[in-house]
C-alpha cells in the first residue's frame, strides 16, 4: 500500500483552474502535452528541459511547476521535488494535487505525521478529491500499524493485538 502521486488529473484540473481564472491555456496546450507524454515515457532529461523551458518565460505556471516536481521524482531528487511542492502550496493553497503529492513524498519517507497534515490540506482544499480520501484512508491504516506495533513493544499489551496486527498487516499488503 502506498500514497499515489496525481498526474492523470493533473491538465484537467488545471485547465479548469485555469478557465475559471480567465486564463487562456488554448496556445499553452502543446507544452503541457509534450512534457506529460515525455514523462508518461520516462524521459526525464527531455522533461526536464522542456518544463524549465517553459517555466522561464512562465515562471509561476502552476500546471508545469506540478509537472516539474513529477519529473524531478522520477529522477530520484525527491529533495527537489519536496521543495517544488511546499513552494506551489504556498503559492496556490488552493489546489489539491500538490498538497496530496507532498504527501507521498512524506509518506514514502516515513513522515506520517506531516503527510497526514498534507492529505488534509487537500481534503480542505477540495473535499471531493477522491485521491486524496482514498490516500488518506490508506495512511490512516499505516499509522494504525504503527500505533499496534508501539503497543506491543510495551508493557500490558491486549491479547488480541497480535491478531489486529496480523489482520491489518494482511489488509495492508493486499491493497494496490
Amino acid at each position: 500500500m502506498s500514497i499515489h502521486f496525481s498526474p492523470a488529473r493533473c491538465s484537467q484540473i488545471f485547465l479548469a483552474w485555469a478557465l475559471a481564472w480567465g486564463v487562456h491555456t488554448a496556445a499553452h496546450a502543446d507544452p503541457y502535452q509534450d512534457v506529460q507524454r515525455l514523462v508518461r515515457n520516462q524521459q526525464w532529461t527531455q522533461a526536464q528541459q522542456a518544463a524549465s523551458t517553459h517555466l522561464q518565460s512562465h515562471p509561476g505556471d502552476p500546471q508545469m511547476r506540478l509537472l516539474l516536481s513529477q519529473i524531478q521524482s522520477g529522477q530520484a531528487d525527491n529533495a527537489a521535488a519536496q521543495a517544488t511542492l511546499q513552494q506551489l502550496t504556498l503559492d496556490y493553497p488552493e489546489l489539491p494535487e500538490p498538497h496530496n503529492n507532498l504527501a507521498a513524498l512524506y509518506a514514502a519517507q516515513g513522515r506520517l505525521d506531516l503527510a497526514l497534515l498534507s492529505l488534509k490540506a487537500a481534503i480542505a482544499a477540495r473535499p471531493d478529491y477522491a485521491l486524496a480520501l482514498e490516500n488518506l484512508g490508506d495512511l490512516y491504516l499505516q499509522l494504525a500499524l504503527q500505533a499496534f506495533n508501539q503497543a506491543s513493544d510495551g508493557p500490558g499489551s491486549s491479547n488480541n493485538l497480535g491478531d489486529k496486527r496480523a489482520r491489518l498487516g494482511a489488509l495492508i499488503k493486499s491493497a494496490p
